[in-house]
C-alpha cells in the first residue's frame, strides 16, 4: 500500500538522521531507493529514478543556488552589507535601531543565506546595541527573525527555490508573495516579540572572541546606493518580468523581460554587476573576486546535494505512481492542501531538524495535490517554507549558532529563537490562506 510505504520511509528517514546521526544526503538517497523497492519497482530502477531525480533537481536548481552564495559573499567580503546598515542606523536615529536592524537584515537577507547572515551581522548587531544603550536581544533577536524569515519564504535561498521545482511554481511570484507574507510575520515575531520580555531577559554577555569583527573604513565601502542596488538586482529584474506579464502581456519588450526575469539570468547579471560595483571598482583584482566566488561554491556545496537528493526521493515517489495514490485520495477531501503540506512540512522539521529536508520531503508527498486540488503552486512553496521552519530545538543546527553567537542557555534560547521561529511559521501560514481567498 503506498501510502504505508511512505509511512515507513519518513520513519526510517528520522531513524538514520536522529539516532545513526547520518549525513541528510546520504540518508534521503537510501529512503529513495527503500520507498521505490517497496513499491514495486527493481534496485535497477529505482536507481535509476533517483539518478533522474537528481539531474532534473540540480539542472534547474545549480545555477540559481550558486549565483545566490556568490552575491552573498562579494556583499560580505566588500563591506557593502555593513554599508547598508550603518547608513540605514544613521538616517532612524538611535531610537529607532529595532526598525533599523530589522531594514537591514530584510534587505541583506534576501542575497544572504541565514548562516552567512548571522556571521555578518551579529558582530554589526553587537555595535548597534553598545551604542544605542540598549540589551542586545533587542536588537538581535528582530535581526535574526527578518535573515530567518527570508530564508524560509524568499528566493533565491535554497529552501523556497528548490520547493518551487518540485510544485513547477513560478519563481518570481513566489518571491514576490513571499516578500508580502514575511513583512508581517518579521514584524510580529521581532520587534512585537521582544516587547513580551523584561529588559533584563533581554542582556546578555558578548561571547570572548567573537566580537572583533572587519571593520570596513570609509573608504574601503561600497557607496550605500551600490550596495543596495547590487544586492536587489535580482528582485528588480525577477519582479519586472511579473510585472510586465501582469500590465503588459502582448507588448513588444515581453521576450526581453522573460528573459533578464528568467531566475538564472538575473542572478547570473546580479554577479557579473557585483564583479564591478562589489569587486573591480573597488580597486580589487580579478584573483581577489574569484577567492570570493570560490569559497561561496564551497560553503553552500553540501546544501545543494541535500537539495539534489531531496529532488531524487520525489522523482522514486512519481515513478512507482505514489503521486497518483495521493491524488486519487486528495479528490473530494474538505482538508485545505496547504494546510496538509504545512502540517506535514511542520512535522518533519521538529524530527530532523533540517528546514531544506523537511520542506523538500513534504513537498516531493504533496505535490500530486496541486494537480488534484487546483492549489496554487506558489502558495503551496510558501505553505512549505512556513512548515519548515517551524519550532526549532536541539536537533538543529540554526538552533545552535543562535545560542552560541548570543551566548544563552539551552532554556533561554527556546523561549527565544524556538518560539520565535514558530511564530514566524504561524503567521506565515496565516498569510497563506488569506492570500489563497484572494489568488487561490
Amino acid at each position: 500500500m503506498p501510502i504505508v510505504s511512505i509511512i515507513i520511509g519518513v520513519a526510517l528517514l528520522l531513524v538514520l538522521m536522529m539516532v545513526f546521526k547520518l549525513n541528510a544526503f546520504i540518508a534521503l538517497i537510501l529512503i529513495a531507493l527503500v520507498v521505490g523497492i517497496l513499491e514495486g519497482m527493481s534496485p535497477v530502477d529505482a536507481m535509476a529514478s533517483v539518478q533522474s531525480g537528481l539531474g532534473s533537481t540540480l539542472g534547474s536548481l545549480t545555477m540559481i543556488i550558486i549565483f545566490g552564495a556568490i552575491l552573498g559573499k562579494l556583499m560580505t567580503d566588500s563591506g557593502g552589507a555593513q554599508r547598508i546598515a550603518t547608513t540605514l542606523i544613521r538616517v532612524f536615529g538611535k531610537d529607532r535601531v529595532q526598525l533599523a536592524a530589522v531594514l537591514t537584515a530584510s534587505v541583506t537577507g534576501i542575497a544572504l543565506f541565514f548562516e552567512t547572515g548571522v556571521v555578518v551581522l551579529i558582530p554589526l548587531v553587537f555595535t548597534i546595541a553598545a551604542a544605542a544603550g540598549v540589551p542586545i536581544l533587542y536588537v538581535g533577536m528582530p535581526v535574526i527573525a527578518a535573515l530567518i524569515t527570508m530564508h524560509g519564504f524568499v528566493p533565491p535561498h535554497p529552501g523556497p527555490t528548490a520547493i518551487a521545482s518540485v510544485f513547477d511554481a513560478n519563481i518570481g511570484q513566489t518571491l514576490i508573495l513571499g516578500i508580502i507574507i514575511a513583512i508581517p510575520a518579521i514584524i510580529i515575531a521581532g520587534p512585537l516579540f521582544t516587547k513580551l520580555f523584561k529588559k533584563e531577559d533581554l542582556e546578555v554577555e558578548i561571547p570572548k572572541g567573537l566580537f572583533n569583527p572587519k571593520e570596513f573604513t570609509e573608504e574601503e565601502m561600497p557607496g550605500f546606493a551600490t550596495s543596495i542596488i547590487t544586492s536587489l538586482m535580482p528582485v528588480i529584474l525577477i519582479a519586472s518580468q511579473v510585472i510586465v506579464e501582469i500590465f503588459w502581456p502582448e507588448s513588444s519588450v515581453m521576450p526581453f523581460f522573460d528573459f533578464i526575469g528568467n531566475p538564472n539570468v538575473a542572478l547570473l547579471i546580479s554577479v557579473l554587476i557585483a564583479f564591478f560595483t562589489f569587486g573591480l571598482n573597488r580597486g580589487k583584482k580579478m584573483e581577489d573576486v574569484m577567492k570570493s566566488l570560490a569559497e561561496a561554491v564551497s560553503g553552500i556545496a553540501l546544501i545543494l546535494l541535500i537539495i539534489a537528493a531531496g529532488g531524487a526521493f520525489k522523482q522514486v515517489l512519481i515513478d512507482s505512481h505514489i503521486d497518483q495514490y495521493i491524488s486519487d485520495i486528495m479528490i473530494g477531501s474538505t482538508l485545505s492542501p496547504l494546510i496538509l503540506t504545512w502540517l506535514i512540512a511542520a512535522i518533519l522539521r521538529v524530527a530532523v531538524g533540517s528546514a531544506t529536508v523537511a520542506g523538500m520531503t513534504a513537498a516531493g508527498i504533496v505535490a500530486p495535490l496541486i494537480a488534484a486540488t487546483g492549489a496554487s503552486p506558489e502558495l503551496m512553496v510558501l505553505a512549505a517554507g512556513a512548515g519548515s521552519i517551524t519550532f526549532s530545538h536541539v536537533n538543529d543546527a540554526g538552533f545552535w549558532i543562535y545560542k552560541e553567537y548570543f551566548n544563552l542557555t539551552i532554556g533561554q534560547t527556546l523561549k527565544t529563537w524556538s518560539v520565535m521561529v514558530t511564530i514566524i511559521s504561524v503567521v506565515g501560514l496565516a498569510g497563506v490562506l488569506i492570500l489563497d481567498l484572494f489568488i487561490g
